[in-house]
């Protein structure tokens, strides 16, 4: 069910590059995927102006696609590491029944209904953190969670968070640094003290800024998102085709009962 971005039914990447125009009022241009491994090391992150404002004031599923390759980038006490996005998921908050946001504000999700631009992050599985960049004006939520990407910087620092994550297992590959949401989490040091951070604040520890080269158009992909029960047949999760920091995808799965003690 997946396809190149833009001739689906709903063309959120073709909507979403001209929707852009409006959200680079603040002079930052989206895109620019890096598809190398995080051997290279510290190579350059994009740095420069972060992404405006503006540009996460439109719906997820314009914004998801022009999210890949811009670098997300932490700056926490033992140091800098900074993430090509490659993978993203869009949720429509209110009018999608997989969103975290679809049965109204809580205390959890409040973050989705607030300023655009804001990291959404939550627990999950009783084990994982995911990030999401919120999206759409204040009192609307939408968000965009940030799936996989490739360690442009700090990739030291991503290894050392990592392996101490595996119970002192061998380290993992270069190409799994950031490959799906939690890994992604681990390796730019993401947790709930991060929920509400503003990713478009240069005073903030967790930034968003755009690539050094707008993604090729024909290289994004889409289709449905990974592991969602309801909505499983939206096309919102969007990839850089080839890329090898793009996770697996996997459809929903019902959990097993375990079986009651004694039988």
């Amino acid at each position: 069910m997946d396809g190149v971005a833009g001739t689906g039914a709903v063309g959120a990447a073709e909507a979403g590059r001209a929707g852009q125009a409006a959200g680079n009022a603040g002079g930052a241009s989206a895109g620019g995927a890096s598809t190398g491994d995080a051997s290279t090391g510290d190579a350059s992150t994009g740095r420069g102006e972060l992404l405006p404002r503006a540009f996460f004031a439109r719906p997820s599923q314009q914004v998801a696609p022009d999210l890949l390759g811009c670098v997300l980038e932490s700056e926490l006490p033992d140091g800098l590491v900074a993430v090509a996005l490659t993978e993203v998921e869009a949720y429509a908050g209110q009018a999608d029944p997989a969103s975290h946001a679809y049965r109204g504000p809580t205390r959890r999700n409040a973050v989705m209904f607030g300023e655009p631009g804001h990291a959404y992050v939550y627990f999950t599985y009783g084990m994982h953190f995911c990030v999401n960049l919120v999206c759409l004006p204040e009192g609307t939520a939408s968000a965009v969670l940030l799936r996989a990407g490739s360690v442009v910087a700090g990739a030291d620092l991503a290894r050392r968070r990592r392996a101490a994550m595996r119970s002192a297992r061998p380290g993992p590959p270069d190409r799994d640094l950031a490959r799906g949401p939690a890994r992604l989490c681990q390796a730019l040091g993401i947790d709930r003290t991060l929920d509400g951070a503003d990713a478009c604040d240069p005073g903030s520890v967790l930034r968003i800024r755009p690539g050094r080269r707008p993604t090729p158009p024909g290289t994004i992909r889409h289709g449905p998102r990974v592991g969602v029960s309801r909505a499983a047949d939206e096309p919102w999760r969007f990839w850089v085709a080839g890329d090898p920091t793009v996770s697996v995808y996997r459809a929903y799965t019902p959990r097993r009962a375990k079986p009651a003690a004694g039988r």
